[in-house]
């Protein structure tokens, strides 16, 4: 019984200092045409400089739930970046939550949506937080990556197109525009999925910063064939993205970035990403 008491105290002190030093902090950044964008910042332990990754959110199918968003958490891969010494920062895009403003991603109509556009204002977002954050004595300006899950994911396409200068690789989980809309014809699907496609393309055709593309089965929003064509459109066209269709995870694979039991399924595959680019 000792032993084991012993055990587990000893556990607790190698685990504990490390947590205790975790930091957090909500930060206020400026964003396009002036506006601020909150953010979370979460701080690994250490005082040197450190890579960065920036983590970007989805957006309801709800228009009306985007003024009430919280500020985006993604524990398990924020708890993933940070024991790898990354410092992660969580923005909440122009019109979501706290950081108010006027919405900039609207697509237009669900029968002629301009996505590549959309795309393109939420890459503005994501690089004003890279901006911001290499200015931070404790972030290394040269090593940044990007990850974006479902609306965040298709924003981190649209900034691979500009191929931002310090930022390695980017990570898109369950990209898209337009999923669980209610189509014309009353059913709910996809608004023009070939817009999608054709937007993937037009990002491709000018982005040359290593991709690595994740897609599960079962996901709601955008199902494995037009990931698949989504990605090979972006391919042909001159990108370098790399393509890992899952099997099916949970209920909806499409909220499979956000899981509490998801790191076990998507670690070695940016394990192994990260690794080819060092």
């Amino acid at each position: 019984m000792r032993r084991c008491v012993l055990t587990a105290l000893l556990a607790f002190l190698f685990v504990w200092p490390a947590a205790a030093q975790e930091r957090e902090q909500i930060v206020r950044i400026p964003g396009p045409g002036g506006a601020n964008l909150i953010a979370t910042v979460l701080r690994p332990p250490g005082e040197t400089r450190q890579p960065l990754v920036v983590i970007n959110h989805g957006s309801p199918a709800d228009g009306s739930k985007r003024a009430t968003m919280e500020r985006p958490r993604y524990a398990a891969l924020s708890s993933w970046f940070l024991e790898r010494g990354y410092v992660v920062a969580l923005p909440l895009r122009r019109g979501y939550g706290d950081s108010g403003g006027s919405w900039a991603e609207g697509y237009g109509t669900c029968n002629a949506p301009d996505y590549f556009r959309a795309g393109l204002q939420s890459a503005d977002d994501i690089q004003a937080t890279i901006d911001y954050m290499r200015g931070q004595p404790y972030v290394a300006a040269d090593r940044t990556i990007v990850v974006g899950q479902s609306a965040g994911g298709w924003a981190t396409i649209a900034l691979s197109s500009r191929n931002p200068p310090g930022v390695s690789g980017l990570v898109n989980f369950a990209g898209g525009r337009g999923g669980h809309q209610k189509l014309p014809g009353g059913e709910i699907g996809n608004c023009t999925p070939t817009a999608l496609v054709d937007a993937a393309a037009k990002y491709g055709a000018t982005a040359r910063v290593p991709m690595l593309w994740i897609y599960a089965e079962n996901d709601s929003f955008f199902e494995p064939a037009l990931a698949k064509r989504m990605v090979e459109a972006y391919d042909r066209a001159g990108g370098q993205a790399t393509f890992k269709p899952l099997g099916a995870f949970g209920r909806d694979g499409h909220g499979l970035a956000g899981a509490a039991n998801g790191a076990a399924t998507w670690s070695p595959l940016i394990e192994g990403f990260l690794g080819r680019l060092n």
